[in-house]
Order: C-alpha cells, then sequence, then structure tokens
C-alpha cells in the first residue's frame, strides 16, 4: 500500500498528524470568551433566522468536515473493495482520539465525537467511491475478456 502509492502516503500521515495536533494537542486556540469565533456566534444569536448557529453545532459539523479527508485517503489508500476498512479504520481512530483525551488535562472526551467523525470518514469514503466510480467501471471493461 505504501509502496504503491509513496506521495498519497506522505500526505495521509502528514494530514493524520494534523488531526492528532488537533485532537490531542493544546485546547483550541480560540477557548476565550472575546475570541473570534464566540465573537461570532454572539452576533448569529442575536438574530432569529440564524440562532440555531450553536458552538455545539459548530464543532459538531466541523469534526466531521476534519474526517472527511481520513476517509477518502484511506478509502485511496485501501482500494475500494476495502471501503468499510477505510470507515472502520476512521471509527477506530476516533475511539482512539476519545480514549486518549480521557487522560489528557484540558481535554474533554465526547460520544458525540465519535458519531461526527466517524460520519465524516464514512462521508469520505463515499466521496471517494463516486470519484472513482468511472475509473473503476472503466478497469472492469478492460478486464472482461472481448466477444466476438
Amino acid at each position: 500500500m505504501f509502496r504503491r502509492h509513496p506521495v498519497l502516503s506522505a500526505i495521509t500521515l502528514a494530514y493524520l498528524g494534523v488531526v492528532a495536533w488537533v485532537t490531542l494537542g493544546p485546547q483550541p486556540l480560540d477557548d476565550k470568551a472575546q475570541g473570534l469565533l464566540y465573537q461570532v456566534l454572539r452576533v448569529f444569536s442575536r438574530h432569529t433566522p440564524t440562532e440555531w448557529i450553536t458552538y455545539d453545532r459548530v464543532e459538531f459539523i466541523a469534526n466531521i468536515a476534519m474526517f472527511v479527508p481520513v476517509g477518502l485517503f484511506l478509502l485511496l489508500l485501501f482500494g475500494r473493495r476495502q471501503w468499510w476498512l477505510a470507515i472502520l479504520v476512521g471509527f477506530l481512530m476516533t475511539v482512539s482520539i476519545e480514549t486518549a483525551q480521557l487522560f489528557l488535562p484540558g481535554r474533554v472526551s465526547d460520544v458525540r465525537d465519535v458519531v461526527s467523525n466517524t460520519s465524516g470518514a464514512t462521508v469520505g469514503v463515499l466521496v471517494g467511491l463516486v470519484l472513482t466510480a468511472s475509473k473503476a467501471r472503466r478497469l472492469r471493461r478492460a478486464r472482461q475478456p472481448q466477444r466476438a
């Protein structure tokens, strides 16, 4: 896998390093009540059409978005036939992260993160399956014996 796709492997490992830093490193930089994120959320909360945009919802969506590339990269590394393995590895990574957060000061482990991260990995796998579908069809046709 790593020999077949050395560049993709390097990109995947680099991205997983970023995910590890974000999820296991120091608490978010913008956790102060005066931080930019909280200022924007206060503006949204003042208007009825956008009052549904809360910190919890933004965090949930951000967790999904952070794991979409994980699912995509893993699918591309493992191959289309092992799509389920990419989802499983995304889930196991998330459970590992949340378990590690139990022992890290200032971090909070949450089951909702397992749901959002696994959902993101699943979306990434689905995106990868869609993006590679036409090439997979071409390869299947090329392997079939030609009828005379």
